[in-house]
């Protein structure tokens, strides 16, 4: 049918709450003569799911990428991650419903999904775009690995034992090198999350920055940078020790570092598209999702 609609549906497959989540979902989607649509990665598990999701139709299968009217991924920012990953390179955006514990990439909670599919099918949100990150690594000036990443690309030691003995670059200017659990490089999306356990600083999603931070850096001076979005990022392996690195990008994607590898990190020029439902600060998020104490705000006598 030209005119059918199709989204996409993106759950946990591990986690019954998800299922079910999807359940509900899927039935509110039929009922709008609206296809869900499965995931192939997600096909091996539907024998184990309830007999309403049998028969979706298949993404790249029955349905392809570029029919897809929007994303609604079921889970908490691990599963919207994966979401990302599965339509990369498409401008179909992600609606992340949060069944997890602070789901920072989500716009809504368990509670309200009815009313989340519902002002879906009535196309009743806007789209925000998120910077990503271009990834590569280099040894000897070739390129053996080139990825991608929403929140962050993070070099780390290989061996619990051993530090990491790394070099900080921006812009191809040397800055420092230190011994260091690792280096993480993120964009303001990611910094609510690795970064922000390194001690990084939280940078609104509006802003375009990127930010570097150091992971249990042995050094004075090794503090984490926020530097403009069209500069270039690097972390070298130095050979000084025998302590070989492991480069992880949004914790799914992973790639071995021998001594002497480079990353290299750059802005990517194909964002990730995130549906929202409410118009709200950043701030109101980062006190609901921190569940910040505010008591005691009057708020300002004039707007400034």
């Amino acid at each position: 049918m030209v005119n059918q609609r199709n989204i996409l549906v993106v759950l946990h497959t591990g986690r019954q709450d998800s299922v079910d989540a999807a359940v509900r979902v899927c039935a509110q989607l039929r009922e709008a003569d609206v296809n869900a649509v499965i995931a192939p990665q997600e096909l091996d598990d539907v024998g184990a799911y309830p007999e309403q999701l049998a028969g979706m139709p298949v993404l790249g299968v029955d349905v392809d990428m570029a029919d897809l009217e929007l994303v609604i991924v079921l889970g908490g920012d691990g599963t919207i991650l994966r979401a990302a990953e599965l339509v990369r390179g498409s401008a179909v955006p992600l609606l992340g419903v949060n069944l997890g514990h602070v789901g920072f990439l989500a716009e809504s909670e368990r509670e309200d999904l009815t009313e989340t599919v519902r002002r879906a099918l009535a196309l009743d949100y806007h789209v925000e775009e998120r910077m990503t990150l271009s990834v590569r690594v280099k040894v000897d000036s070739e390129v053996v690995y080139e990825t991608w990443a929403l929140n962050e690309a993070t070099v780390e030691k290989a061996s619990r034992e051993r530090m990491l003995e790394v070099v900080m670059e921006v812009d191809g200017r040397p800055l420092s090198s230190f011994g260091c659990d690792g280096v993480v490089m993120s964009t303001p999306t990611g910094s609510t999350a690795y970064a922000f356990s390194a001690g990084g600083p939280i940078v609104w999603p509006s802003l375009d920055a990127l930010l570097m931070v150091p992971l249990s850096p042995h050094a004075l001076f090794a503090r984490p940078l926020v530097v403009g979005p069209d500069s270039a990022l690097a972390v070298e392996v130095l050979p000084r020790t025998q302590g070989t690195g492991v480069l992880w990008c949004d914790g799914r994607r992973t790639h071995d570092l021998p001594l002497g590898a480079r990353v290299v990190v750059r802005r990517s020029p194909t964002p990730v598209r995130l549906a929202r439902l409410h118009l709200g600060p950043f701030s109101d998020r980062l006190v609901g999702k921190f569940n910040l104490p505010v008591t005691g705000w009057r708020g300002p006598a004039s707007r400034d």
